[in-house]
């Protein structure tokens, strides 16, 4: 019953701002609500603010007692959805395959793939040394394991 109610109340305040999205919603037995958004442009504090106002306000403690958390998705938190990567087209992502992993710029995303662009050294077709050459894969989504920004600081 409460899980169905939340639910209902974050659609109407996802819907107030469609660049805000959910990443996880979560309600532990003693009625702990946990709620992960994300946005196309980055999440503000007065974004967490609103979507939780939107559910707390909307609840009877007296019917039953809750804890909220409303959160943004972390800087270095795991992709989950497709829309997470494009909001990420040029930035660095490491992605993981079922053999392999790869880290390159970000520079498409589709609603079937994505695109990763880096360079490397490889030995040169003639002769000794190694020569820079640019890499370019594109990944289904049905392949990728994890994805995550990689933080440079």
């Amino acid at each position: 019953m409460l899980k169905h109610r939340v639910k209902e109340l974050l659609e109407v305040a996802l819907q107030e701002d469609e660049s805000i999205f959910l990443i996880d919603l979560a309600i532990t037995l003693d009625n702990k609500i946990n709620v992960v958004i994300d946005g196309d442009n980055g999440v503000t504090v007065k974004d967490c603010v609103r979507v939780s106002r939107a559910i707390e306000h909307n609840l009877d403690r007296e019917e039953e007692d809750f804890s909220l958390e409303v959160a943004s998705a972390g800087a270095a938190s795991p992709f989950v959805m497709p829309r997470q990567y494009k909001k990420n087209i040029g930035r660095k992502v490491e992605v993981e395959t079922e053999n392999t992993s790869y880290e390159g710029n970000l520079t498409v995303a589709n609603d079937e793939s994505i695109t990763l662009e880096w360079k490397a050294r490889e030995p040169k077709p003639i002769g000794k040394g190694k020569v820079t050459v640019q890499k370019k894969m594109e990944i289904p989504f049905s392949d990728i394991r994890k994805a995550k920004v990689v933080l440079k600081f």
